[in-house]
């Protein structure tokens, strides 16, 4: 069984953002005072993605668990509509956009830390939190990836997801530079207008690239192609008794016994119920 049930960790990653959000909130900057405020930066926008997704991962647990044994269709319907959005935002946002910020940030910031962290942001913001910003989001996505199996969208609405919303924040940058006559990221400052044009295309491809790599991932972790085979017949809400892997009550089990007419949640086998 796993040292830690998910569910803990889960509502411990939730607290760390909050707090990290909070910290970042009552820091008085310059920046957040003008067009846009805190809103323009992606780094923000990332961590309010992160809260909303562990937020509603601690939302789906709370629920699985008030849901498990009461036998409510009507319940049931609900807890599924809600893990199929916990399941869109972790394929869609959560992953592409929080490894995204923290590779672009860390592959610039080792280049020339000016272009993208000016040193004079030591004096608003402490070490800890910028890792809390640009580190912790990475490892704490891999955890949830581990831990959970995730049902991705089809393909093509993914990508189409996106690619929204990246050029949904490209178009954002460009209308705070033409209020204001700056650009959110010093290093825009100092390239051509077609070397812009460049990069914002480099990084939507980019972002299309990790959802795929998302994806894949997702796969690898959870075997699903080879699930999808050796649990064809047991698509079933009542099992015979059947060897197994699943994840139940956030505690890995190798293997499974369940009883005849034994009858498990949703949650607890949303694995084998959408493979």
């Amino acid at each position: 069984m796993a040292l830690v049930p998910c569910q803990v960790l889960r509502v411990a990653i939730l607290l760390s953002y909050c707090s990290i959000l909070c910290n970042y909130k009552a820091i008085e900057m310059p920046s957040h005072q003008t067009y846009g405020g805190s809103w323009k930066f992606l780094t923000f926008i990332d961590l309010v993605i992160q809260a909303v997704f562990f937020g509603i991962c601690v939302l789906t647990d709370l629920s699985s668990l008030l849901t498990r044994g009461s036998g409510n269709q009507e319940q049931e319907r609900q807890l599924k509509k809600l893990i199929s959005l916990r399941d869109w935002m972790l394929a869609v946002l959560a992953f592409p956009v929080g490894v995204f910020v923290v590779a672009v940030f860390w592959i610039i910031y080792a280049y020339d830390r000016e272009m993208i962290y000016p040193k004079l942001l030591d004096n608003f913001i402490p070490g800890w939190l910028n890792h809390g910003m640009h580190t912790t989001v990475l490892p704490f996505i891999l955890i949830e990836m581990r831990t959970s199996h995730h049902q991705y969208p089809s393909r093509s609405s993914g990508l189409t997801a996106i690619c929204t919303f990246s050029v949904g924040y490209i178009l954002w940058v460009c209308w705070v530079h033409h209020v204001t006559g700056m650009w959110v990221y010093p290093f825009l400052e100092h390239i051509g207008p077609g070397a812009r044009i460049i990069f914002f295309g480099s990084t939507t491809i980019l972002m299309n690239f990790l959802y795929l790599l998302g994806e894949v991932l997702n796969n690898y972790i959870w075997d699903t192609h080879r699930s999808k085979y050796c649990l064809r017949g047991h698509k079933t809400r009542d099992l015979l008794p059947t060897r197994v892997y699943a994840e139940t009550e956030g505690k890995f089990h190798w293997s499974l016994f369940f009883q005849p007419s034994h009858r498990i949640s949703y949650e607890e086998f949303h694995f084998i119920t959408t493979v």
